[in-house]
């Protein structure tokens, strides 16, 4: 609910079109344009929603480099790209920061399709110092002279994917450099004046090439003296500012830098840019989530990503749910299952209110990882302990699982291992957009032998799935539930599994069947009702189960009637395939059945909601009705009725 308050004043923003606007402007200037841009955020975000506490923390830090650095040219990788919003205020988005999330404006992460200041494209974390390593190697061999800068979260910097690159980067002669945003943990906070004084002494000039000589010098002396020296010089390195894990890994370390100070922030970064010394720096800047407004500044967590807020009080305008939320029901459930058996385990990475998580670890604490931003380690981890007889449940939305494949392959479903996978923000997840949608686990998990794999048609049916999946103790399993509200139904009273590899039917017709893998099964039901009012039979069942499929099911439906119709909300060789694949297998194709698949499109869906989503996904109940109808023969049905 946004305030009726009169759009902030902002001077200095104002004269900011691009980032070569401030090149040349003053500390007074950048600290009133650091005051305008946070004021313009919090307005802007107070009414469209999004990421707002990442984004505030980053404010100075983003202006000191767009002033420091020579944009586009110097190529700037946001990582993870939810922190980007004050840079794309800054880069020629202003006008546009008003729309960023909604259907037709910008994206929440940075896109290289939107920007020329966006080379990569970051919605999932822990890729920036990859792929900024990558620019570097073509910058050199091409013979360029830009700059590389990737700024990477404290999160971010969980994942394996990191170290990978930094071990990679460390060993190479390439100019890299590598800003971590630590907004929360602490690896080495700053103590007073001294410590700035020391950040700044670390990173100028002159320490630089005094520890140069320092090196050369101590190599002159005896094996003892220098083994001493050097072992000095790294106490005094860490005592001081806790680099030595980077410079373990080949990187120059300057730290840690008040990331809210640009009279701090200011020389530190001239002084990396201005470097010329070969290999990678990494400069660890230390900020605040929220940081320079109250309401965020208090609750991080609450603000870290918002709906729309009034700007003046923080108060968010958060509607009150028709129905429970699939990942709430989905935690209550796995409680409830927990509450009865002591070897129920949850596992999630870096997600556990995303997940519902963080209601399950407030009555299980001992019972619940959250291992970081690391879904390769989180399978594993869950594969270790189902080798021991625990019943690990791994919560991990479905694009981050993606992340995970190889070991859910080779760590659990080639071993057989009952590991539960939770998997939520199945099918078109709305504002987050592409990046984010679940659209790839039925085919990716499908695949597997052996693997279970069900979906939810409505928030009673995710209750007993999540009581299925503990129940099979000698295979892998899965269920998939979408982003947002149930659709109301009643919950069951007792977690009863369901019958493995079974369907069921919710509606008897004659001519035309709809067999539905997940929540479109709301819409089927609606097209059927549409369908019967124009003299079309239509049957509507749920097959519940992908793997193993309900062969007999797709048989009686198929046998019964002229045209079958599948749909599910995930792209093309999930559900439908293994429908087709059984159905050309038993020659079911042979006698003239009309066979029509709808899936997600083959393309990426730019964000909006939900709802306009999967109207532009062509899986509405309108599309089914056309869809029947066209598989009938009849598609001039509808305008005779009309």
């Amino acid at each position: 609910m946004p305030s009726d308050t009169v759009p902030p004043h902002t001077p200095m923003l104002d004269r900011v079109r691009l980032p070569a606007d401030l090149r040349n402007w003053s500390l007074d200037q950048l600290q009133q344009l650091a005051k305008d841009l946070r004021a313009e955020l919090v307005d802007a975000v107070s009414g469209t929603g999004g990421h707002l506490g990442a984004s505030l923390g980053v404010i100075e830090l983003t202006i000191a480099i767009h002033h420091l650095f020579d944009t586009p040219t110097d190529r700037l990788i946001w990582d993870v790209g939810h922190q980007a919003y004050p840079h794309k205020i800054l880069t020629g988005r202003r006008d546009r920061i008003r729309t960023i999330r909604q259907g037709g404006g910008l994206s929440g992460f940075t896109k290289r399709s939107e920007s020329e200041f966006d080379p990569f494209g970051t919605a999932h974390s822990s890729t920036s110092i990859s792929a900024g390593l990558g620019m570097a190697v073509a910058r050199d061999l091409l013979g360029r002279d830009n700059r590389v800068i990737a700024v990477i979260g404290d999160g971010a910097m969980s994942a394996g994917m990191a170290y990978e690159a930094m071990n990679n980067a460390g060993s190479m002669p390439n100019r890299l450099i590598v800003i971590l945003n630590d907004n929360d943990m602490s690896i080495a906070p700053p103590v007073g004046a001294m410590s700035k004084y020391l950040v700044r002494l670390l990173a100028s000039k002159p320490f630089h090439a005094l520890r140069e000589v320092g090196r050369s010098v101590a190599d002159l002396l005896p094996s003892p003296f220098r083994a001493a020296a050097g072992r000095a010089e790294e106490f005094a390195r860490t005592y001081l500012t806790g680099g030595t894990l980077f410079e373990e890994l080949g990187f120059y370390y300057v730290g840690p830098v008040d990331g809210h100070d640009l009279t701090h922030l200011l020389p530190v970064l001239r002084n990396v840019r201005d470097w010329d010394n070969p290999g990678p720096v990494l400069v660890h800047v230390r900020t605040r989530k929220g940081h320079g407004y109250a309401p965020a500044e208090a609750a991080p967590d609450r603000y870290h990503g918002v709906v729309k807020f009034d700007p003046v009080t923080g108060t968010q305008a958060k509607a009150t749910p028709a129905a429970p939320s699939y990942t709430g029901v989905f935690a209550d459930a796995l409680i409830k299952a927990a509450e009865a058996d002591p070897t129920v385990v949850a596992i999630t990475a870096a997600m556990p209110t995303g997940t519902g998580l963080d209601k399950f670890q407030r009555r299980f604490p001992t019972r619940t990882f959250d291992v970081g931003i690391a879904e390769q380690h989180a399978v594993t981890f869950a594969a270790g302990m189902a080798t021991e007889g625990l019943k690990p449940v791994c919560a991990i939305y479905s694009t981050f699982l993606q992340r995970g494949y190889d070991q859910v392959v080779h760590d659990v479903a080639l071993q057989s291992l009952p590991v539960r996978f939770a998997i939520d923000r199945a099918g078109l997840v709305g504002a987050d957009g592409a990046t984010h949608a679940g659209s790839f686990d039925i085919g990716y998990l499908g695949a597997l032998p052996g693997m279970v794999l069900m979906a939810a048609a409505d928030e009673a049916e995710l209750v007993r799935m999540v009581a299925t999946a503990l129940a099979i103790d000698d295979r892998p399993s899965a269920f998939r539930f979408p982003r947002g509200e149930g659709v109301g139904v009643p919950l069951p009273e007792t977690l009863s599994p369901l019958e493995v590899g079974r369907g069921r039917v919710l509606r008897e017709g004659t001519e035309a069947a709809i067999l539905s893998f997940g929540t479109r099964l709301g819409a089927a039901l609606e097209a059927a009702e549409s369908l019967a009012a124009m003299g079309v039979s239509v049957t509507v069942a749920d097959a519940r189960f992908c793997r193993p499929l309900d062969t007999d099911l797709v048989a009686r439906l198929a046998r019964e009637h002229r045209c079958l119709i599948t749909i599910e909300e995930g792209a093309i060789g999930g559900f439908a395939s293994h429908v087709l694949h059984h159905l050309a297998v038993e020659g079911l194709l042979d006698r003239g059945l009309a066979v029509r698949p709808m899936v997600l499109p083959d393309l990426y869906l730019d964000h909006d909601t939900p709802q306009r989503q999967y109207e532009q996904a062509g899986l509405s109940a309108r599309h089914i009705v056309s869809t029947v109808l066209s598989a009938l023969g009849r598609a001039n049905l509808r305008l005779v009725r009309e």
